[in-house]
């Protein structure tokens, strides 16, 4: 019987339990179908701290150098840190990681020379196919008279460090007091080089590199994760606090008051200072469930708002063909122009320091004007049938007066006063709502009304 992958291998990248699911026999063809679809002579591959991270990124660097393709192992690394890596060394790339998944989870996310994604569409489900085929047959085949490549290892920690901070400038900003919680994840491994020779006192929390997450889950998105933060951000009296998820490439800010910072707030904040750094004008790119801030923000600053669908790989795509300076999504994933177009959290991290450290205000204050309306953040139903449940609140809205639909990612429907997201998720049963209104009033009615509809 066929070896069936489809349970691990994803829309964006492989995932799924370890053992139980995919293990480093596994890891090791899925080395050689990368580099057969990638047809790289070289790559470059970097894990986080998950225990089973270093056996399979071992294994798939095997399976690699089998098929004569030369490998540099960057170790230990952040998946922003990884992106790096391909963008410099402009080689196609394998991270090992689960970002927030619970400790027995791993995956890879990969990506061609300079960081391009690899989705489903862009050479992934082909090396799913040649996996499942070498599966079966029991071993990768390799190519008659292939001389092995060689595995090497380098470090890559400083010089992604060196480079954020030449993309930012930290040297005038006075001195702040952040409270960083890593969740045992690889902000613990990133920070401390980062912030290094900046005007900052930090406070480490959850630094220990621990893939059993034995503090919280390293989600920062879920707000019972960041509850640590912001208690110790007011006992601390800091400036304010960072929380990275488990591969450190999503940050989530908090200010001086323990407050959370709304993801749509930074990317405006950040999206501002990228337009100003870029002479004032410039495409960015959001998705559709950040803040109507965003847009209106981006246009006050002389750039042009592109709006995409949920979902890193629309957003990479879209700032690709646009040639889009920044862009940023709810999720707390920010990706700029001159990152190679990928994420990183940790230099958005640093546009808020800079943003703070160059005025005397406090961050609640600064990000006021970035912060217009009030949002009900992601509400998930579980439904039998998303299509029916969707089309059930369409056909309440749509003959409305003064209602805009639009169905470019789930419905959208949009109002002078509100607006409201409802989208299925790819992998679960569930209709995920975001509504957002002028004020709390509107919002709580809109997203009572809605939800009534969904789960009725």
């Amino acid at each position: 019987m066929a070896a069936d992958l489809s349970n691990i291998v994803k829309a964006y990248d492989v995932r799924g339990v370890v053992p139980d699911e995919w293990d480093e026999p596994l890891a090791e063809l899925f080395g050689a179908a990368f580099v057969e679809v990638t047809a790289a002579t070289a790559i470059v591959v970097g894990h986080d701290m998950r225990p089973s991270s270093p056996g399979l990124s071992a294994a798939f660097a095997r399976g690699a150098a089998a098929r004569g393709v030369d490998v540099t192992l960057i170790g230990l690394c952040s998946t922003d840190q990884l992106y790096y890596a391909s963008g410099k060394l402009d080689l196609p790339g394998a991270m090992f990681t689960a970002s927030h998944n619970p400790a027995q989870y791993n995956g890879i996310k990969l990506c061609r020379a300079g960081a391009a994604p690899v989705g489903q569409d862009t050479g992934l489900a082909t090396i799913r196919e040649l996996a499942e085929k070498w599966s079966d047959e029991g071993a990768p085949a390799i190519p008659a008279g292939t001389v092995a490549g060689t595995i090497t290892e380098q470090d890559t920690l400083a010089g992604y460090a060196e480079h954020l901070k030449s993309l930012v400038d930290l040297r005038g900003i006075r001195p702040l007091k952040v409270v960083v919680d890593a969740g045992n994840g690889m902000g613990g491994h990133t920070v401390p080089t980062v912030f290094e020779g900046l005007p900052l006192e930090l406070v480490p929390m959850y630094f220990e590199l621990d893939g059993t997450f034995p503090n919280h889950e390293a989600n920062p998105l879920d707000p019972k994760n960041i509850v640590d933060l912001q208690a110790r951000v007011k006992a601390e009296g800091a400036d304010l606090g960072l929380a990275f998820d488990g591969d450190a490439d999503r940050c989530f800010v908090v200010d001086e008051r323990g407050e959370g910072v709304s993801p749509s707030a930074i990317t405006a904040l950040v999206a501002a200072r990228e337009l100003a750094r870029n002479g004032g004008s410039g495409v960015v790119i959001h998705n559709l469930i950040t803040s109507w801030s965003v847009p209106e923000v981006v246009k006050e600053n002389g750039g042009t708002p592109v709006r995409t669908r949920v979902g890193h790989s629309f957003i990479k795509e879209e700032m690709a063909t646009s040639g889009a300076i920044f862009g940023g999504e709810h999720s707390a994933h920010y990706y700029f122009k001159d990152f190679w177009n990928a994420d990183t959290g940790m230099l958005a991290a640093l546009h808020v320091l800079a943003a703070l450290g160059g005025q005397e205000g406090s961050l609640s204050d600064l990000v006021s004007s970035y912060d217009r309306y009030v949002g009900s953040g992601e509400i998930n139903s579980t439904v039998a049938d998303q299509a029916a449940r969707t089309a059930a609140v369409k056909d309440v809205y749509a003959p409305q007066e003064g209602v805009a639909v639009d169905e470019l990612d789930g419905l959208t429907v949009t109002t002078a006063d509100w607006w409201f997201n409802l989208r299925p998720s790819n992998t679960e049963p569930l209709l995920r709502l975001n509504v957002e209104a002028r004020d709390l009033a509107t919002l709580a009615k809109v997203r009572d009304e809605v939800l009534a509809l969904v789960r009725a």
